[in-house]
């Protein structure tokens, strides 16, 4: 019996209708497009805008829309995971909420976290319970409603970050497609550098925290950048060599879409070829959780059966990674 991989066969996508342009920002904050532009490769993001809608409301669109173009009948998922740094509320799961809402009602499901690698951390998870033979469908989502903790007076972060959804159906394959290979790091001591720090449970809300913005996610720019450079370039590499890759034999790069100059590095360590390298940052920012499923749903039409992916992440935490996956279809 061959072994079983697990492989994703199915993606879809969700972002909302309204964009914040680099023009609009100019009129919030002292900022101008060249200079957005140059810094992080940004012309654009997506705001969920309507009260009461979160976080849950972009994966639900996501996952219904994978539904539709697969034609899967939605009582046939195991499993819902829901990689988001942005749940609807602190106690009750998002992934719970969105299976129930899109018909899933044979699966169990729970929420990861791990800033901007979640989806990265969570096709490793994923995978893991499609390998131990047990689960046929896994629904993974990447998902995040940043807008809901960003400072839009705040230049350092309102030019960065946008709200989207995107998610990935695994399922058992035994031509040894889907995934091949991880690594994946954490380093705690790097969390101070980037953070949402008040309402967890170490730093309660007060009126004057909230006077003082406090609830707002914060990030000290350059100590990130670096760390980011570094350690995602790194993992990459590491995956090339430890599977003996190499710049002729990788057919993409799907990297954490958080700064162009980022993904640039990541992909020139790789010696990569442009035309290998997946980019939608300057539609939609950083969509923290949800960049690695828009990148490969905005691709999946020139992704063939048998490419080798290359995902690169690097998030908050610090959290990091890479993982390598042969691709599994061809989109119709």
């Amino acid at each position: 019996m061959s072994k079983i991989s697990a492989a994703i066969t199915a993606v879809g996508a969700y972002v909302p209708e309204y964009v914040l342009t680099n023009q609009i920002l100019e009129t919030m904050v002292d900022t101008n497009d060249e200079w957005i532009t140059s810094r992080t490769g940004i012309k654009e993001r997506r705001i969920l805008k309507d009260d009461g809608k979160g976080t849950s409301y972009l994966a639900i669109k996501a996952a219904q829309d994978l539904i539709n173009k697969k034609g899967i009948d939605p009582k046939d998922i195991e499993l819902v995971i829901v990689a988001t740094a942005t749940p609807d509320m602190k106690a009750a799961s998002t992934a719970s909420f969105t299976a129930s809402e899109i018909g899933a009602t044979n699966a169990f499901s729970f929420d990861m976290d791990a800033a901007c690698s979640s989806f990265l951390f969570g096709m490793s998870v994923a995978a893991s319970y499609i390998e131990t033979g047990r689960y046929k469908n896994v629904l993974l989502i990447g998902a995040d409603k940043m807008s809901s903790i960003i400072n839009y007076k705040d230049r350092a972060t309102c030019i960065i970050f946008g709200d989207g959804a995107g998610a990935v159906l695994f399922e058992p394959n035994e031509e040894n497609l889907g995934l091949q290979d991880e690594y994946l790091r954490s380093d705690g001591t790097g969390r101070e550098f980037l953070q949402a720090t008040y309402g967890g449970s170490s730093h309660a809300l007060t009126h004057d925290i909230l006077d003082e913005g406090g609830h707002y996610a914060f990030q000290e720019g350059r100590t990130v950048f670096k760390n980011a450079v570094f350690n995602m370039a790194d993992a990459a590499e590491k995956i090339l060599k430890r599977n003996n890759l190499n710049k002729d034999t990788v057919d993409w790069l799907a990297a954490h879409q958080a700064n162009k100059r980022i993904i640039d590095a990541t992909a020139n360590r790789m010696e990569l070829a442009p035309e290998k390298v997946m980019i939608n940052i300057e539609k939609y920012g950083n969509t923290t959780s949800a960049t690695l499923p828009l990148l490969i749903n905005d691709y999946e039409s020139q992704l063939k059966k048998g490419d080798n992916v290359i995902f690169a992440a690097f998030g908050g935490g610090f959290n990091w990674g890479s993982i390598y996956l042969k691709w599994a279809y061809n989109s119709k």
